[in-house]
């Protein structure tokens, strides 16, 4: 749309131009950290002006220098009665960014207003780069060399994006709002969110996210590890008598309420440590486990996995990249498959025991599997983490002490005399099977304080006393008393025991044998 130069210069000349102020926030925190200044003519006939309107006719009627000049100034002096120092962030056209006397202008407005250029980003857009690269390499570097900050807005829209990346030195990434208000509805506009962000973090420069409307489009920026946001979510742009309100705001991020969100699926402090720091760690952290680890897509192929689990696999790690399950490990695929098909599904598969098969290697292995479906920021499965433990010398070791146990009990089933345990308060912990043969009573009976039960009620008395009078000093016990069978006479039995200590000197049993001395009525 053109206008009529008079009526630009009227509208110039009485402060019509009016610089609107679109905050940026800090996606982890929600906390405010600048602003995009936007220009808005206030027009007597056609209202509130936006500049997609009028900028084109800027550039090429001659007026976009006078505007930006008015722009900044108004900005600089309503930030400098701002409570803090904060970002703007200004846009500029094709035709600023190839003028060699721009990084002047800029430096003398901001010096005539007192305001540190280091609080200045500038927005160039990849158009603005294509015509004449070098006088715009040239003009960027003066402005950076300033302390201005350059962004490269709108990017992915345009056609030249990864060489305007490589040629000159941007600080910022602005992720265009196209790609963001459609990211929840479209997949492949979440992706190349995803890949927007994932090229900001390999390349240690800061990204931003336009035009976020939702929280649902917050919680997934903040899941990718977008640094910045902007739009309607956080507040709208306002006028310079709005600034005092819009810092004023509480957008600090809250603990999100109900249902389990991506907030919850990543630890916020993670986006605190550089991405390639935290690669490393993790990196670290994977080949280091004594559980092998990988992860494979949805076709079962593997896309990473550690040391160990090939080791279990008993194949090199190089040979597993890219294959399927089934090719690496034919013999185990079958017992596998259905638990890792049921992780695809999106369900936890946890504690599944296998022994690796014959034709395997390390074959007669006992593993126990875990598989953790992966999601993506919209929640869709992307593959599967797996997690293997050899519990090999485990089963082993329980065999071991399995056996152990049959042997020890058939001594004590064997032993003429009836071997018993109690513990450190005097109950019954294990006794030999004669002890049901001697009295007919159950085992059963014998536990806790149980065998009490079984004695004759003249001497219950005396052996409690007894009992309790050796756990507390620790001398060993010697006492008879009198135990009738179901069907029979009371017998008279000795109770001989012995305290047993821990390395620190403490009673933690009793071990003890019983004999029968002869028949009492």
């Amino acid at each position: 749309m053109r206008f009529d130069l008079a009526d630009v210069r009227s509208a110039l000349a009485d402060g019509k131009f009016i610089p609107f102020f679109q905050p940026i926030v800090a996606i982890r925190t929600g906390h405010l950290v600048g602003f995009e200044v936007l220009a808005r003519w206030e027009h007597p006939v056609h209202g509130t002006i936006l500049p997609e309107v009028f900028i084109s006719g800027a550039e090429s009627d001659g007026w976009i220098s006078e505007l930006t000049t008015q722009l900044m100034q108004r900005s600089f002096a309503a930030a400098s009665s701002l409570p803090r120092p904060i970002n703007l962030a200004f846009n500029l056209t094709a035709l600023q960014l190839h003028d060699r006397g721009l990084p002047r202008l800029i430096s003398d407005i901001a010096s005539e207003a007192n305001f540190p250029l280091e609080y200045v980003s500038l927005e160039l857009t990849e158009s603005a780069l294509v015509s004449d690269l070098p006088t715009a390499r040239a003009v960027a570097e003066e402005l950076k060399t300033m302390g201005c900050r350059l962004a490269l807005d709108d990017f992915g829209t345009g056609y030249s994006s990864l060489s305007s990346l490589q040629s000159l030195p941007f600080d910022v990434l602005k992720v265009d709002r196209s790609f963001v208000g459609s990211m929840t509805s479209n997949k492949e506009s979440r992706k190349i969110v995803a890949a927007v962000v994932g090229l900001g973090q390999s390349l240690g420069i800061t990204t931003v996210a336009e035009g976020i409307e939702t929280e649902v489009q917050d919680e997934m920026l903040l899941w990718l590890g977008c640094d910045y946001g902007q739009g309607w979510l956080y507040d709208q742009a306002g006028d310079t008598a709005d600034l005092q309100k819009i810092m004023a705001k509480d957008r600090a991020r809250k603990p999100p309420k109900g249902s389990v969100t991506m907030t919850h699926r990543s630890s916020l402090s993670e986006f605190d440590t550089p991405p390639a720091i935290r690669l490393a760690q993790l990196r670290a952290v994977y080949d280091g486990s004594p559980v092998g680890l990988a992860f494979l897509d949805r076709d079962m192929r593997y896309v990473t996995l550690n040391r160990r689990l090939a080791e279990m696999n008993g194949r090199p790690l190089t040979a597993h990249l890219g294959r399927t399950v089934a090719e690496m490990i034919p013999g185990m695929f079958p017992l596998v498959e259905p638990f890792i098909r049921r992780a695809l599904n999106g369900e936890s598969v946890a504690g599944v025991e296998v022994v690796k098969p014959s034709s395997e290697p390390n074959a007669g292995k006992t593993l126990l599997l875990s598989y953790e479906p992966a999601r993506d920021e919209a929640g869709d499965v992307v593959g599967v983490s797996v997690a293997l433990a050899d519990l090999t010398a485990n089963r082993l070791a329980e065999k071991s002490r399995q056996e152990a146990e049959a042997h020890f009990r058939n001594l004590l089933d064997l032993n003429p005399q009836i071997p018993w345990i109690l513990d450190a308060e005097g109950r019954a912990l294990d006794v030999s099977q004669r002890w049901e043969e001697a009295t007919g009573r159950s085992l059963g009976s014998w536990r806790g304080y149980g065998w009490l039960d079984s004695l004759h009620p003249d001497d219950l008395e005396h052996t409690r006393k007894l009992l309790f009078q050796c756990l507390r000093s620790g001398e060993p016990m010697d006492v008879e008393y009198r135990v009738k069978p179901t069907r029979g006479e009371w017998t008279l039995l000795r109770a001989r025991g012995w305290p047993r200590y821990n390395a620190d000197g403490k009673s933690v049993a009793w071990d003890g044998i019983l004999e029968e001395k002869d028949s009492a009525c």
